[in-house]
């Protein structure tokens, strides 16, 4: 059974170079990704590039602890970062830390006053009867005046619903509305459904027509200003799209944009809410086979909404299109209008079309969302000017490489030539380390703030203790009188396990303050992770074969010494032999 072993360990001795090869292949590889992408520099954060850094807290009223759950933050998540985007702000991220914590991270140049107003408030939403509609920046063309899509189906209760059999076409009828089905998180509606609620999947080529800013919002005492801005709104542009409505009241007439379902931008006049979000019980999204409409969204009211919505649906559905058509505006865009074709008197809806699972899912969150009993307070705010956070980058980086010039220079002086593998494998962690964090940030949104930085710096004094555990084993090995090669190889079964224990109690340590923390603080625990296991990797593929080649060298293999590794600095004692014991005379006894 020995010479198998044997066999093996000298097979596994005189091919190192395999384990070089493939860190090597590795580490070109991803240089070459890092290069592609585009991104050679690690994402900094907001205390190292400048800008404001926001952490929202999500409170529920009293009784209505469930409504912090995943999806419900989640979709705050989506909603701030409408409005962040409203504000014209590029490469700005909002994501959920924890439970109940929203972190909104805004670069530098940024209004940092107005972006707290906007993340810090309550989503608004209304129900607001379309008045007039088109598509904007596109010149309107002639068009064929447009069929009534309308039903003579009456609701007697809530369950008592019918599908309508006229679906086609009404799905296919022309109508004056550019856009019936916008949203702004490309959610699509369309097609009719049960309860009467439409919405057209395609805009009609007649917006013109009946899109015209003549029609005045009703009951509005300033439409000469309401159509004013309709008729300057170009929703095309962004800031224009933030300003749309701003200032408005839920009881005024007021413009407003949204996107269709071709991606146009869509210009809206609309009227006074009608109905509140918070009117909304819940909106769920449900897939409907039995009248095989797919992905439908339903709606129910409370007590008071429902008679509201019953009121607001009457009115509409004695309407030509546009004007039978609702448009559900969030922070005063226009996510869905679906038209309505009789009153809807039941306390529920259904809106259906061409609907995936994720559109449908979307707009239930939003309607959702209006009635949820969840707002949020600002835990901290942190603003970093550009100048301050380069300094602090500059401070970062003059600390890392003074600890990293400490550790080499304390290297040197005690293990000398064995010191040229520590500090090559420190090279080798230090350029896996740039070049993933550097993927990172584009993939994942890692960012690189402070606490991160000292992660990294902590770190080399992790890798620097991996090469220490091993060079030790191999000079413990060395003064038992073993040469060179043999004692590369015993070491590394204790030095190996005695790395990964230690390896193994820093990682668990970064993962606990990991999921433990917020803020900037899993900045650290996130780097001093990726860090440690990169030490393992650099180790076990670069240390080890590395030393396992140099100790067929003269210089280390003849204990030169120069290499750190002479037996006789070490104290080496010769190598004990047994010798058999002489034996003792046998004494004659005599009869």
């Amino acid at each position: 059974m020995a010479a198998p072993k044997k066999g093996r360990s000298a097979g596994a001795q005189s091919r190192p170079g395999r384990s070089l090869v493939l860190i090597l292949i590795a580490m070109v590889a991803l240089t070459g990704g890092m290069f592609l992408s585009g991104h050679t520099t690690p994402r900094l954060g907001i205390d190292l590039a400048g800008g404001t850094s926001i952490t929202l807290r999500a409170e529920a009223e009293p009784g209505q602890e469930s409504a912090i759950n995943k999806t419900n933050m989640n979709t705050a998540v989506d909603i701030m970062e409408r409005r962040v985007n409203g504000l014209g702000v590029s490469e700005a991220e909002v994501q959920t830390q924890g439970d109940r914590n929203i972190i909104v991270n805004i670069p530098k140049g940024t209004n940092s006053k107005e972006a707290r107003e906007q993340v810090g408030t309550t989503a608004k939403l209304y129900f607001r009867p379309v008045v007039a509609t088109e598509v904007s920046g596109v010149a309107p063309p002639a068009s064929p005046s447009p069929s009534a899509s309308g039903s003579s189906k009456d609701k007697t209760g809530d369950k008592d619903k019918e599908k309508d059999a006229d679906e086609d076409e009404a799905t296919s009828s022309s109508s004056p509305s550019a856009t019936a089905t916008p949203s702004a998180t490309s959610t699509t509606q369309g097609r009719a459904a049960s309860d009467a609620l439409k919405a057209d999947p395609t805009p009609s080529d007649s917006a013109s027509s009946s899109a015209s800013p003549s029609a005045s919002p009703s009951g509005a005492a300033d439409s000469g200003k309401v159509e004013e801005q309709y008729a300057k709104l170009d929703c095309t542009d962004e800031k224009a799209r933030a300003k749309a409505g701003e200032g408005s009241k839920p009881e005024d007439s007021t413009v407003a944009c949204g996107q269709n379902a071709q991606g146009q931008w869509q210009k809206y006049i609309l009227g006074p809410a009608a109905v509140d979000g918070t009117d909304v019980d819940e909106a769920d999204a449900v897939f409907n086979t039995q009248s095989a409409a797919g992905w439908t969204v339903t709606m129910k009211f409370t007590g008071e909404g429902r008679k509201k919505f019953g009121d607001i649906t009457g009115e509409l559905a004695q309407k030509q299109s546009p004007q039978n058509q609702f448009a559900i505006v969030l922070d005063n865009e226009v996510v869905s209008d679906p038209f309505v074709r009789e009153a809807l008197t039941g306390g529920t809806a259904e809106i259906s079309g061409n609907f995936d699972q994720e559109s449908a899912q979307s707009l239930a969150n939003m309607l959702s969302y209006g009635a949820l009993p969840l707002s949020f307070s600002e835990d901290s705010v942190t603003t970093v000017t550009a100048a301050l956070g380069g300094e602090q980058l500059r401070a970062g980086l003059i600390a890392g490489a003074i600890g990293l010039a400490l550790v080499v220079i304390y290297l040197v002086v005690y293990y000398r030539g064995l010191s040229l593998i520590a500090v090559a494998s420190l090279l080798v962690s230090a350029a896996l380390t740039y070049v993933i964090m550097s993927l990172l940030g584009p993939a994942i949104g890692f960012a690189l703030n402070l606490p991160a930085v000292c992660g990294a710096i902590v770190a080399i004094g992790i890798t620097a203790d991996s090469f220490i555990v091993y060079f030790e084993r191999v000079r413990d090995e060395i003064r038992e009188g073993r040469t060179l090669r043999p004692s590369v190889e015993r070491a590394w079964p204790r030095a190996r396990r005695t790395i990964l224990v230690s390896d193994f109690v820093s990682f668990l340590a970064a993962a606990v303050l990991f999921v433990v923390t917020v803020g900037k603080v899993q900045g650290f625990a996130f780097t001093l992770g990726l860090t440690t296991l990169l030490d393992v990797v650099v180790v076990f593929l670069f240390t080890k074969p590395l030393l396992t080649l140099l100790a067929r060298r003269k210089f280390f293999a003849s204990g030169h010494p120069w290499s750190g590794l002479d037996p006789k600095r070490l104290g080496a004692q010769p190598p004990l032999r047994r010798t058999r014991r002489p034996s003792a005379p046998i004494e004659t006894k005599e009869a």
